[in-house]
């Protein structure tokens, strides 16, 4: 592989990407760049999964903790500061190892995708229209303009469902017709993707909600509403955040069974976001898909830093 090449390390959520993101660090001489979104907001810690800073194993981590969860998380901004942060890696002489799963986020870092500007005409209509119908009716709306968009944005997601059917208005074209066609990755690079079987998967995602219940989310949640959580247009739509938060009352207490209810609806939101990761990536022919399987993968099988390892030393060849 070429020196200072950027490796980027993508695939559903639970897949083992920070773990491998790490592995690499360590072997390449690198330093991680978040590529997820919800990863960015201070002191949401136990529902992103972030990795504490004593986890990190002294490896430089960037575009964490960089905004409030009053603050709004642009895919623009992001490639923007991705982009400063790939360059001040680079000149160091490091890898940047692009970690994350939110879809919008890594391609728009690798493929330079630039959405078109705000119309605040065309956007102060389809927020009235989402305050008539509410989130869901208006992404059933996007689906059947744009079904592509439609299955990359949650349905409970006023904020980028809004957006999308803005783009579409002012281009004339579908939201998904804005993202860039599949090339040469920018920088040259080299994609690397985790994936898993749906049974194990589900499995996993079950064990590691019913994990951040036990440790503290509904409580991390507590102290973010105090610091604003309610009013952020983006963090509160986090999977997990969002579930709790439709279980509390205006004292931040959660009836019998509120906590239940949450833990349940988070790990059914998260399997929906899973599926539409894997068909995202799954239609980028530029990634080199590591399975991560425990339950069907052989004894001897290569552990999956060992064969990302492999599949860059390659593209020395």
């Amino acid at each position: 592989m070429t020196a200072l090449v950027p490796v980027a390390v993508v695939g559903p959520t639970g897949t083992g990407k920070s773990e491998l993101a790490l592995g690499l660090a360590e072997r390449l001489g690198g330093e991680v760049v978040n590529c997820d979104a919800m990863q960015q907001y201070r002191g949401m810690d136990i529902g992103t999964a972030k990795l504490s800073p004593e986890h990190r194993r002294g490896i430089p981590h960037h575009l964490l903790d960089v905004l409030d969860v009053t603050e709004t998380a642009s895919v623009a901004d992001f490639r923007t500061e991705a982009e400063r942060k790939i360059d001040e890696i680079r000149d160091r002489g490091h890898v940047p190892l692009l970690c994350g799963g939110s879809m919008m986020y890594v391609q728009a870092l690798v493929d330079g995708w630039s959405i078109p500007d705000t119309d605040p005409r065309v956007r102060s209509h389809y927020e009235r229209r989402l305050e008539q119908i509410g989130v869901q009716a208006l992404h059933a709306e996007l689906a059947a303009v744009d079904p592509e968009a439609a299955e990359s944005i949650l349905p409970s997601d006023p904020r980028r469902t809004v957006r999308a059917l803005e783009v579409i208005e002012l281009t004339g074209k579908p939201f998904s017709a804005s993202r860039p066609t599949i090339g040469e990755p920018r920088w040259g690079t080299r994609m690397l993707g985790l994936r898993c079987g749906l049974p194990e998967l589900d499995e996993r995602l079950a064990t590691r909600t019913a994990s951040m219940f036990a440790t503290g989310l509904v409580e991390e949640v507590r102290q973010l509403v105090d610091v604003g959580l309610r009013e952020g247009v983006t963090a509160r739509r986090a999977i997990g955040y969002a579930q709790i938060l439709d279980e509390m009352d205006d004292e931040q207490r959660i009836h019998e069974g509120g906590s239940a209810r949450a833990e349940e609806r988070t790990v059914i939101g998260t399997r929906r976001y899973v599926r539409r990761q894997r068909s995202w990536f799954g239609r980028d022919h530029r990634i080199r898909w590591i399975d991560t399987d425990t339950h069907r993968r052989a004894d001897d099988a290569p552990d999956p830093l060992d064969v990302a390892l492999q599949i860059l030393g390659e593209g020395q060849r």
